[in-house]
């Protein structure tokens, strides 16, 4: 008996109508960073706010709703939500796959929070892959999150230029298992333990608690705690890490480099989203290159995909590979065959 394959029913997005121009975010670094440095260097023409009512879980709701309506899947056939949003929400210690549990009326489905970062959604689509094969009372389930980690950005922070692109969103992807369309393949992750506290917010956890001196400062504490460590670290294996989770998602999933038609990939610094361009042999009109959005942490996997649909660049037969790259340090790729 063959093993049940699993496949995308479809996705939704949930973007803020704020947005910050590359103009404002050079202001902020008091003139540091140039406007051209910031769209050429950064790749940052605008990013997305979040608004007063935006909280991370809220968002996760509306891109929620956004992919039910997109699917006409009824909730009720959710029988797991897999939580990719980010712990910085409404009410820590609040389970959020549950809150969109309940404001979906996915009535039927239990839920968890997954976290691995920006690495999440495909971390997490691996794992609802599993869990349908695995499982044979699970039919579908919803990956779904909101980001806005961008709130604890010090723009004054020159170590954190590479940070200053995150902005805010929601996403929701569904799988089913034997759909008979847009497969999921081949998955590879790897993870770097040695990283894994060089970035994160420094102010605010049990080793550095808020107390009323520090206040304002925790609020901007996300931060390269051993900048140099990470940058060479990652000059040393980011690239090659990258390539070998495309390589071997690809090996999983029968296929080639040469057979990738769209690239599905989180929002970096434009030189690195070329070179890995120039590294897969793919040209510009083969990618979404998030410019006007800015880094929505591990939403920007399902907005690719999204905008990837809506602008016709994703086809019955394109080979997608979705990566992405977690703080911690953590690289994922991702095979989807769209189409029947």
């Amino acid at each position: 008996m063959s093993k049940p394959t699993v496949g995308i029913v479809g996705t939704g997005i949930y973007i803020p109508d704020t947005k910050i121009t590359a103009a404002e975010i050079s202001a902020k670094t008091l003139g540091v960073w140039s406007e051209a440095a910031v769209i050429e260097k950064l790749g940052i023409k605008e990013k997305s706010l979040p608004g007063e009512q935006d909280g991370t879980q809220e968002m996760g709701v509306k891109a929620a709703l956004d992919c039910l309506k997109n699917t006409g899947v009824d909730p009720l056939d959710i029988d797991v939500v897999l939580c990719v949003g980010e712990e910085w929400k409404e009410y820590p210690l609040t389970t959020s796959a549950l809150y969109i549990q309940d404001r979906i009326g996915a009535k039927n489905a239990w839920g968890i929070d997954v976290q691995n970062r920006c690495c999440t959604t495909v971390s997490a689509m691996k794992m609802a892959k599993d869990m349908l094969i695995a499982d044979d009372e699970i039919n579908m389930i919803m990956v779904v999150g909101g980001y806005r980690n961008g709130d604890f950005v010090d723009y004054t922070d020159k170590d954190m230029s590479m940070m200053y692109n995150l902005g805010a969103g929601g996403g929701a992807i569904l799988l089913q298992k034997n759909l008979g369309r847009n497969k999921l393949l081949g998955s590879h992750i790897i993870g770097d333990g040695s990283l894994s506290r060089t970035a994160g917010v420094e102010i605010g956890g049990i080793c550095r608690p808020i107390t009323k001196e520090n206040v304002e400062e925790a609020k901007k504490s996300l931060r390269l705690m051993d900048p140099i460590a990470m940058k060479n670290r990652l000059n040393e294996v980011s690239m090659p890490n990258w390539l070998l989770c495309i390589d071997e998602a690809l090996r999983k999933s029968s296929l080639e480099r040469k057979d990738i038609s769209f690239l599905d990939i989180l929002h970096i610094k434009r030189s690195g989203h070329n070179q890995m361009l120039q590294e897969l042999q793919l040209k510009d009109d083969q990618t979404i290159y998030l410019e006007n959005y800015g880094h929505i942490g591990q939403i920007d996997q399902i907005l690719a995909l999204h905008l990837g649909l809506k602008q016709g660049k994703i086809v019955d037969g394109s080979v997608v590979c979705m990566l992405a790259a977690g703080i911690g340090y953590v690289w994922a790729a991702n095979i989807v065959k769209w189409g029947s």
